[in-house]
C-alpha cells in the first residue's frame, strides 16, 4: 500500500464530526458488469472484508449495459455521500473517446479511491502456431503481414488497447478479431480458429492448461505469481510495456476527502487479509490498491493517453 495505516489512522481521527459518523447504513455498489465475472467477483470477494472494518454492508447492485456507462451514471447522478460507489474497469478510460453521447464527463463526475486489482493479460498462441517467443511471433508477423489472426475479448477493451499498443511498438499488423469476452476468444484458441489471443490470463489459463495453446508472454511490468515462467512483454523488448484489465473503486465527484481516506483505509485492510487474497487468486485477480492520489494522475494520464490511441487506430463503437 502507498499510505501507512498510522498516517490514515491519523487522518481518519482528525476528520469532522460528519466524516466520522459515516458509514449509518449500508452503501450501494454499482458493477456494471455481469454477475459472476472476474469482475463482479473481486468485487465480492473484496467487500464483506471491508463493511467487517466499516461496520456497515456493501449492497452489490449489477448494472449493466453501453459498455459499463449506464452503471456510471447512475453514480454520477448520486449524492457525494459515500453511500453510493461504482466499482469500474479500465472502460472508464477509454468510454469517453468512443462514445459521443454520454449523459456526464468521467473526467469530472467521479472521485477516484483505489485501483483495487488487475488482471494481468497474455499474449497467447495456439498449440501448433510456430513461434515459441515474442521475438519468432514477431519474425513471423513481419514475414505474413495482416495473416496472423489475433483474438480479444472486443473491440476498445484493455485487450485490444493493449494489442494495438504492442503491434504498433513491434512494427507488425495482425488481424483483430473481436469478440463478446475472454471466454470465447479462448474457445477459439482451443479450437484453432484464430492463431492467438490477447486476453486476460484467467480466460487463457484453462486452454493452456489442456495442451491447446501456448503463453508467450505476459502484459504486466512483473511476472504473475501463478505464471512464474511465463516473461513479461517488458523483458522480450518492450521496456516499460504495461496493459491489463483492472477494477476500481469511484465515488461520485464532491466526495468529502476524510470518507474518502476511510474507505481506502477499509479497502487496505480488505487487501491485507488472508482469505480475500486467496480469493482474489482464485479468480486471476493480482491486488494493487493503489493510494487515492495515485490513482487519480493514472486515470487523468490513461485518459490521455487512450483518447489519443482511440483516435490514432480510428476505433469506434457500433
Amino acid at each position: 500500500m502507498h499510505l501507512t495505516r498510522r498516517a490514515l489512522l491519523g487522518t481518519v481521527l482528525a476528520t469532522p464530526a460528519l466524516a466520522q459518523a459515516w458509514p449509518s447504513h449500508s452503501i450501494r455498489l454499482i458493477v456494471p458488469f455481469a454477475a459472476g465475472g472476474a469482475a463482479d467477483s473481486a468485487a465480492r470477494a473484496i467487500t464483506p472484508k471491508m463493511a467487517e472494518r466499516l461496520g456497515q454492508g456493501f449492497v452489490v447492485e449489477n448494472r449493466t449495459g453501453a459498455g459499463g456507462s449506464l452503471g456510471g451514471a447512475a453514480v454520477a447522478a448520486s449524492a457525494p455521500d459515500g453511500y453510493t460507489l461504482l466499482w469500474d474497469a479500465s472502460s472508464h478510460l477509454v468510454n469517453p473517446a468512443v462514445m459521443k453521447s454520454l449523459s456526464f464527463d468521467y473526467a469530472t463526475a467521479f472521485t477516484p479511491i483505489s485501483q483495487v486489482v488487475t488482471f494481468p493479460g497474455v499474449l497467447a498462441v495456439k498449440t501448433d502456431f510456430p513461434a515459441q517467443s515474442v521475438a519468432e511471433f514477431i519474425a513471423l508477423a513481419k514475414a505474413r503481414p495482416g495473416a496472423i489472426s489475433v483474438g480479444t475479448q472486443g473491440n476498445a477493451t484493455a485487450g485490444h488497447l493493449g494489442l494495438l499498443q504492442f503491434s504498433r511498438l513491434a512494427g507488425i499488423e495482425v488481424i483483430h478479431v473481436p469478440y463478446r469476452g475472454g471466454a470465447d476468444a479462448a474457445r477459439d484458441l482451443a479450437a484453432g480458429s484464430v492463431d492467438g489471443v490477447f486476453i486476460t490470463t484467467v480466460s487463457s489459463g484453462p486452454v493452456v492448461d489442456a495442451g491447446r495453446g501456448r503463453f508467450l508472454a505476459v502484459t504486466t511490468l512483473a511476472r504473475v505469481p501463478s505464471r512464474p515462467s511465463v516473461p513479461t512483454l517488458a523483458e522480450s523488448g518492450f521496456p516499460g510495456f504495461d496493459s491489463n484489465e483492472w477494477a476500481a473503486f469511484f465515488a461520485p465527484a464532491g466526495l468529502d476527502p476524510a470518507i474518502r481516506v476511510r474507505l481506502y483505509e477499509a479497502l487496505s485492510f480488505a487487501l491485507a487479509d488472508a482469505g480475500v487474497q486467496q480469493r482474489l487468486a482464485q479468480i486471476g485477480a493480482v491486488p494493487v490498491g493503489s493510494a487515492p492520489e495515485r490513482f487519480a494522475r493514472f486515470c487523468a494520464e490513461g485518459r490521455v493517453a487512450m483518447a489519443q490511441l482511440v483516435r490514432e487506430a480510428n476505433i469506434r463503437l457500433e
